[in-house]
């Protein structure tokens, strides 16, 4: 049952390394516009900072437009400064009652850049699966050496470890693939 046990844990934390992975790529900007972009801003207000998404709804009423519309109107401009702070690089445009993101378009360059960016980042995520296979293969040698598993268990518990890094591998080269089509393609 250990090794069960063991396996179920490795399936999670693996999900888990994929779910850090998507977050990561989901706040990188592909021109597309995405509430997820805004996700990080923190807005200082009434004596204290709190999320953007807890002082304002976020919206995206076109693809290359989010629309910001705080449910407080005298905190309009201290969400203005918030995204002016923010590392996002769009100047925020307010009639008053909304703050509007336009999202630009991306030049080639920039395309280029953020696909390294990407690379990068999915290499991260293969680096933490391969890191969690190491683990379990550690604890699985360990408890071989120890007699507490029979070594014909062992050989095939670390092939099944090796066929479930290689489906996570996979898996992350498919996000990496898909968030290169996005920001090449939009």
């Amino acid at each position: 049952m250990l090794i069960k046990e063991m396996m179920d844990q490795l399936t999670k934390d693996m999900d888990g390394a994929i779910g850090s992975s998507r977050h990561e790529l989901a706040v990188i900007r592909t021109g597309r516009a995405s509430p997820v972009l805004v996700d990080g801003i923190n807005v200082e207000c009434y004596g204290g900072k709190s999320p953007l998404k807890q002082v304002a709804s976020v919206t995206v009423p076109e693809a290359r437009l989010i629309v910001i519309h705080p449910y407080d109107p005298s905190i309009l401009g201290d969400v203005e400064k918030a995204i002016l702070k923010s590392d996002l690089g769009i100047t925020p445009n307010s009639d008053g009652k909304v703050i509007r993101l336009a999202i630009p378009s991306l030049t080639e360059e920039r395309r280029k850049e953020l696909a390294k960016h990407v690379k990068k980042l999915g290499e991260e995520g293969k680096v933490k699966i391969r890191n969690l296979r190491r683990e379990a293969n550690e604890e699985i040698k360990t408890g071989e050496k120890d007699g507490d598993i029979p070594e014909d268990e062992g050989k095939r518990t670390l092939d099944k470890i090796q066929k479930l890094t290689d489906d996570y591998i996979e898996k992350m080269e498919g996000i990496i693939a898909e968030k290169n089509k996005e920001i090449m393609e939009f």
